[in-house]
């Protein structure tokens, strides 16, 4: 029995692995080579802009600057004295850096009871989900990435105060988030056809 459990702990580490190796050899840079090695995420990006009308390129944009599309990231833990590990500043958590708060807030109002923040999926369609209630609340046009962003970071009670104002750097990358959406979005307009003739649905 301690063999067995042994096994599949080592099996499970060999997995995390081998995903975190691939995914450092793929171009996250660019849209359509993402696509081409990560077939699924295109479904998946797909499937959140059929339901939400979020454009696929903010969708990459927002996940490359939460966590460089690493499914398990984290915070960094903040350093006692500069060496100690102490605790993490936020609970943030997986492909798009969602806060426990926010992640119940939309388990609750999309009935998605099992969602995960490390599942690429649950997170392309909590994304759309958040767009859209910066579009309600806000009424921030979904290819306006640069404030879409801002509304992502601050909230939406944040950036309807203009908490960003004093908060420079995240001007900074807002404006970076903004050029990545663009630029995926360029890109995808070279592989739209030939990603949706491997059998993949619909139109960009």
């Amino acid at each position: 029995m301690r063999f067995e459990n042994i096994a599949i702990i080592f099996s499970l580490i060999l997995i995390f692995t081998v995903a975190c190796t691939s995914l450092k050899q793929i171009d996250t840079a660019n849209s359509c080579i993402l696509f081409d090695s990560k077939k699924g995420w295109y479904k998946s990006t797909k499937k959140s802009f059929d339901k939400w009308g979020t454009p696929i390129a903010l969708q990459l944009a927002i996940i490359n600057q939460e966590s460089s599309f690493n499914q398990f990231a984290k915070p960094k833990r903040k350093r006692l004295f500069g060496i100690i590990p102490g605790s993490r500043p936020s609970t943030a958590f997986g492909y798009a850096q969602v806060i426990n708060p926010t992640w119940n807030w939309y388990k609750s109002r999309t009935g998605n009871k099992n969602a995960s923040r490390a599942n690429f999926q649950d997170v392309t369609d909590f994304i759309g989900w958040y767009s859209e209630q910066s579009k309600k609340m806000l009424g921030i046009p979904k290819n306006d990435f640069y404030n879409q962003y801002l509304a992502y970071h601050e909230g939406q009670s944040g950036w309807k105060n203009k908490s960003f104002n004093s908060k420079k750097w995240l001007l900074g990358v807002a404006k970076k988030v903004e050029t990545n959406a663009n630029k995926y979005n360029n890109q995808l307009k070279d592989c739209e056809n030939k990603l949706n003739a491997k059998g993949l649905f619909g139109i960009f």
